[in-house]
Order: structure tokens, then C-alpha cells, then sequence
């Protein structure tokens, strides 16, 4: 999809990319919003429109990560941001997900497919997700929140990319979610009903694509903020 910008109607963007949808809810925005331009939108809900429309581009379009634009923002700001990400994964994706499954295992039976060990591989990945979600709300946003509070909410200088290792352990949520998926087209064995299991698959999906625009955030621009934001300090 072409890059977003302010004086395009919203209603376009989210019939052209309906998975918006939750991004939108986590700035506040429900569906309704007649034929308003993504600006009129920004300006009723007190939003920031330049990083609204960030966050959409880099949501919708894979190649584009404006890492300078960014930086300019603070890093409360993205925090923010990324709390209620978090707090979508805990209390609806994740759920929704455990729902699709459940109904996918009670309507299909037990009887020659191996549906239960698809769903304990499923409930590794999302204790794996909710023990970050709790990381992030003890201890690493209060953490980067209280490091911007000290240099008064400026941004810091010398922010550098971290190395690829770095955040390999975080990107290990995508490979885990892909590898999901995977089992369900390379593996699935036995009679289940393909519409439920549709409907598994494209939650997972969605969550998988949400994790990775996520990650791109925490990694590319959280991460070395909060690094720059600790050499501030002791350089102080």
C-alpha cells in the first residue's frame, strides 16, 4: 500500500488495511469516523498527527521505518504507545486466539488429529509473550520512564542502532508465531472443521504481523534510546 498522509481520508485506509483496526483502538479511535481526513481525526482525539501517521506507515508498509523520524518524538511518547500494545496482546489478541482454539478442538473431536499438541506449543508462545508484557510493565518502560524524567523528557543524543543479537531474543516471538502457523499447514493431521481452523490461523496471523512492527520499535528505537539515555546519565 502507498505511504499515508495526513489530508487522506481515514475510512479509506482502513477498508484498504482492515488490521489497522486494533492500532487505531490504541490511540483512542473507534470505528465511525465517517469521511474525515486522518488530520481532523488527530486534531479531535488531541493526537500527535505526525506520529500517528508513523506509526500507520510502519504498520502497513514493511520496507518503511523512518528510524530518524523516530527519534524525534520522546521516549515517554513511544512507551505509551507500546503499553497499549501490550495491553491489546494480554487482554484481547491473546484471548481471541485462545477462544478460535478452543472452539477449533471442541468442534473437531480428539479422533485422529493433533490438534492438543498444536495447543501446547501455542501456550508456550503466549507465556512466552505475557513474561515480556510483565517485564516491560515492571521493570522496563518504569525503568526508560524515570531515565526521561531525570534528562527532562529530551532526547538523547548518540542514539546508535543496536547489533543484530541484541534483539535476537525478542524477534524470537515472530519465529515462534510463524512456526504456529506452520504446524497448522504442514502438520495438521486428522478431521477438523476448516473454517474454525481459518479462523485460528488468521489470528495468529494478525498477531504475528502486529509483533513484528512491535519489535521494530522496541529494537530499532526504544532499545538504543534507552542505551543513549543511560550513557546521558552517567556522562552527568
Amino acid at each position: 500500500m502507498p505511504l499515508v498522509y495526513a489530508d487522506m481520508k481515514l475510512c479509506d485506509i482502513i477498508l484498504h488495511e482492515p488490521t489497522l483496526i486494533p492500532v487505531l483502538n490504541r490511540f483512542g479511535i473507534t470505528l465511525g469516523i465517517g469521511d474525515k481526513s486522518i488530520r481532523s481525526v488527530c486534531e479531535e482525539n488531541s493526537l500527535d498527527t505526525d506520529f500517528f501517521l508513523t506509526i500507520l506507515n510502519t504498520f502497513i508498509n514493511e520496507e518503511f521505518f523512518p528510524e530518524n523520524r523516530l527519534k524525534t518524538f520522546c521516549a515517554t511518547q513511544i512507551v505509551d504507545y507500546l503499553t497499549k500494545t501490550n495491553i491489546y496482546y494480554e487482554c484481547f489478541q491473546l484471548p481471541n486466539i485462545e477462544r478460535h482454539f478452543n472452539s477449533l478442538i471442541q468442534y473437531s473431536g480428539t479422533s485422529g488429529n493433533n490438534l492438543e499438541l498444536i495447543h501446547q506449543f501455542f501456550l508456550k508462545v503466549k507465556n512466552e509473550l505475557l513474561s515480556r508484557i510483565e517485564h516491560d510493565r515492571a521493570v522496563w518502560f518504569p525503568e526508560i520512564k524515570l531515565l526521561s524524567e531525570k534528562i527532562g523528557n529530551q532526547r538523547p543524543d548518540g542514539i546508535k542502532l543496536p547489533t543484530k543479537g541484541s534483539y535476537d531474543e525478542q524477534n524470537s516471538l515472530e519465529e515462534k508465531l510463524h512456526d504456529l502457523t506452520s504446524l497448522f499447514v504442514m502438520h495438521l493431521s486428522g478431521t477438523i472443521d476448516p473454517n474454525l481452523c481459518y479462523g485460528v490461523i488468521f489470528a495468529i496471523y494478525t498477531l504475528e504481523k502486529d509483533i513484528k512492527q512491535h519489535n521494530r520499535i522496541r529494537n530499532r528505537i526504544l532499545l538504543p534510546m534507552n542505551e543513549a539515555m543511560k550513557r546521558g546519565k552517567n556522562d552527568n
